[in-house]
């Protein structure tokens, strides 16, 4: 092996502006981007000389194994290419991102982290949601809604309306996910908020209560990666811009024409 590198790369919730400078001098550098599916083609627009190679994974379609990505990665390395796997949000925030580390440096590939802004916060705080707020929510947790098999027995562990609760990729088990919380002695009026698309044009807001959330329907947005808040923090968003309706904030900071870094 001669000169190959990897970088795992995190992309940030969407918006191009969103990435850090890190993650766009290897972009620049890249020979090839292997890159998700949730990544936002304005993020690739930095990878110029680079070949790019969609291996994303969406529930439901199909999509490449982890170990076939992990394959790529350390092939492509072995042919001394610079290579960057560009996750979305934080690789380290249940994007796999471990897993990618771990089988790279098994092979003796070297490689490098690059964090990037997790959806966890970043997604709240487009919708004016802070996660923590003195004399509200003294911290917050955050769990992967894909399964309910690991997300229902922390749940239910969770002391009632005491944090802050957000969760990534639990639209689809969001009725599971309100029940569970009832069911452990949350207040059916403990507020909530689904935030879809945070950072990305089209991006939408809805907001109600944890009882109401367990039958909302929201199927027409259901392509969008979506965050879930619930607690007493999604009040503030009211108190914090007035004119949070559901999309205005976060529309507005998508929908710019240019990404300023790429100026």
């Amino acid at each position: 092996m001669t000169g190959g590198f990897v970088s795992i790369v995190g992309a940030g919730p969407g918006d191009p502006d969103l990435l850090t400078l890190a993650a766009i001098r290897r972009l620049r550098r890249a020979d090839v981007v292997l890159f998700d599916a949730l990544v936002e083609p304005g993020a690739l627009r930095f990878a110029r000389r680079a070949a790019r190679v969609l291996v994303g994974k969406r529930a439901g379609r199909p999509a490449f194994a982890q170990d076939a990505i992990n394959r790529r990665l350390i092939a492509a390395a072995r042919q001394g290419l610079r290579v960057v796997r560009l996750k979305g949000g934080d690789a380290f925030v249940f994007g796999r991102g471990g897993e990618e580390a771990l089988a790279l440096a098994a092979a003796g590939v070297p490689f490098e982290i690059v964090p990037g802004i997790s959806a966890a916060t970043a997604a709240p705080a487009l919708a004016a949601v802070p996660v923590t707020h003195r004399g509200v929510a003294p911290g917050f947790v955050v769990v992967t809604g894909h399964d309910a098999s690991t997300f229902v027995p922390i749940l239910e562990s969770l002391a009632p309306n005491v944090l802050t609760l957000v969760v990534l990729m639990g639209v689809r088990t969001r009725a599971t996910m309100a029940a569970t919380l009832l069911h452990a002695g949350w207040r059916p009026d403990t507020p909530a908020a689904v935030v879809l698309g945070a950072s990305t044009v089209g991006a939408a807001r809805w907001a109600g209560t944890l009882d109401q959330l367990r039958d909302v329907v929201l199927d027409d947005l259901r392509d969008r990666p979506g965050t879930i808040v619930v607690g007493d923090v999604v009040r503030l968003a009211g108190l914090i811009d007035p004119g949070m309706d559901g999309t205005s904030r976060i529309a507005a900071h998508a929908a710019r024409e240019q990404p300023t870094c790429a100026r």
